[in-house]
């Protein structure tokens, strides 16, 4: 017998029996499977939603495949990040990391790329620039938006996504075409609570995944005849679903995607150095561009040395500063966990890091 993924010379089973019940239905066909070969998918996060759309994409055959996070792996993340496991959580490892490594071994034949990073435009430029479609999986709206500005500059398709407690939502932005998510914040609520304050239930991210995951497959393999262009948001535990015609919700005066674009989600003053993370005690620090990279392995020493109780892997050093834990990066990025306060961040990160 053959082993399994591959055909009997040895070669791999794409366009064989690995994607057949995909190929078989119509508006996939063996033509549109061709096409998803050929295709870029970006996905940004590797969260709940992420990891979802990833797998889903990967396993459907897609090209390549780049998937970005700033984060690692909590233990809070197993109830619905489907990628990961207990020693991904028990090692702190990078979710892009993890994520990469797991979708790898899922599908050999898909080009994966996690990058662990914190997302501004020079990151976007770089990774998603000439991407087939960009998929949101973040946890904010300041990561949409920054996407959202990018996509409809670089007239890329992008897919919002967004769920918590019970609740999601989606929508398929085309630049040029649809509203873009500025033009609809003028009018639709869609921000408020975070997974952080109400949590969230692993089938609401599926189901936002299914739809977000069918509106990539929709673009990738060039139907897009059939893309639904509502807004579509559902309640999964008071069984509500509804579906709303957005495209009288394009403004003119949009600064994004309107008559006279200024993209200002893209403008060096808003990338800011600090930001503290969506509903968690963590304040984020970035190093100043061109900063040179932490040689982590020195660092994890130099903090044993001070008798600091340390873990670390090839991706980031974690130790404890009294009721405080600080995670650094190896591009000189630190989470200061058990604050909220900017200025007491900043006074840590000194403190122990110079």
């Amino acid at each position: 017998m053959g082993e399994p993924g591959k055909d009997q010379t040895g070669g791999s089973a794409v366009g064989s029996d690995r994607y057949s019940r995909q190929e078989l239905f119509a508006r996939i066909g063996p033509e549109g499977q061709r096409r998803l070969r050929g295709k870029h998918a970006f996905v940004l996060g590797a969260g709940a939603l992420g990891t979802g759309n990833a797998e889903l994409l990967v396993r459907a055959g897609v090209g390549r495949l780049t998937i970005v996070d700033r984060d690692y792996v909590e233990w809070s993340n197993l109830q619905r990040q489907q990628l990961y496991e207990e020693a991904d959580a028990r090692d702190r490892l990078p979710k892009a990391a993890a994520a990469q490594r797991r979708l790898q071994r899922l599908n050999g034949d898909v080009d994966v790329r996690g990058v662990v990073a914190d997302v501004g435009p020079a990151e976007l430029e770089e990774l998603a620039s000439g991407a087939d479609v960009l998929i949101d999986a973040t946890d904010n709206f300041d990561a949409r938006l920054l996407l959202n500005d990018f996509a409809v500059r670089q007239r890329l398709p992008w897919v919002y996504g967004a769920c918590v407690g019970s609740y999601g939502t989606t929508l398929t932005i085309i630049p040029g075409e649809t509203p873009c998510l500025s033009c609809l914040l003028e009018s639709v609520p869609l921000g408020g609570a975070t997974c952080d304050t109400v949590g969230v239930i692993a089938p609401v991210v599926q189901m936002v995944v299914a739809y977000q995951g069918a509106a990539a497959l929709k673009l990738l393999v060039g139907d897009s005849e059939a893309l639904n262009r509502k807004l579509i948001s559902f309640d999964l535990w008071s069984n509500q679903h509804t579906a709303i015609d957005v495209s009288r919700m394009k403004r003119p005066g949009c600064p994004t995607c309107g008559e006279h674009p200024t993209y200002p989600h893209l403008q060096p003053e808003q990338q800011t150095r600090t930001a503290v993370l969506c509903g968690r005690d963590t304040v984020q620090l970035r190093p100043p561009a061109g900063a040179v990279r932490r040689d982590l392995a020195e660092l994890a020493r130099a903090l044993r040395r001070l008798g600091a109780d340390v873990q670390a892997n090839e991706f980031l050093v974690s130790f404890t500063a009294g009721s405080h834990r600080l995670v650094v990066f190896a591009d000189g990025r630190a989470l200061v966990h058990g604050t909220k306060d900017v200025a007491e961040a900043r006074s840590l990160y000194h403190k122990y890091l110079g």
